[in-house]
């Protein structure tokens, strides 16, 4: 059974609903012309591009993935080895962006994220991400157990 957690939207959140408006646009402009489906592919590509981790617990392997059009994946699987750790650390992302008017506009995502790490003790890449460290901790202990690897 392969695991689908999703971690972010590649473009932010401001840039993610510009996207979907772009793309909402698009589709109303091709009721009237054909040259709506340039919006409707770069509204698409923006406000639906995505990351996020697959795991695939009976296989002992994971996946980051970046999500071209909400659909589209690519990404290479890792094969868990057995001196691979789990952990988790606090992250924090701010995403910035400026109105005509020059007025900016902050945006911070501030979550825990259980990361796996190889056999030297370098982050690989997230793989859930949790709004608690509570829940996180809960989650580590599943993966723990799901991937038969230790902590770190």
């Amino acid at each position: 059974m392969i695991i689908n957690n999703k971690l972010d939207k590649l473009f932010g959140p401001v840039g993610t609903s510009a996207g979907i408006i772009v793309f909402t646009v698009g589709v109303i402009a091709t009721i009237f012309s054909l040259t709506g489906i340039i919006l409707v592919l770069i509204g698409a590509f923006v406000g639906f591009t995505s990351t996020s981790a697959q795991i695939d617990a009976d296989n002992k392997r994971v996946r980051l993935s970046n999500n071209l059009f909400g659909v589209i994946r690519i990404g290479q699987w890792v094969h868990i080895e057995p001196d691979m750790k789990i952990g988790i650390i606090k992250s924090t992302k701010k995403w910035r962006a400026y109105s005509r008017s020059n007025r900016t506009i902050d945006v911070s995502d501030i979550d825990f994220r259980i990361l796996i790490y190889d056999s030297n003790n370098r982050q690989l890449f997230p793989l859930k991400k949790t709004s608690s460290l509570d829940s996180a901790n809960a989650e580590l202990g599943i993966l723990e157990h799901q991937l038969g690897i230790g902590r770190n």
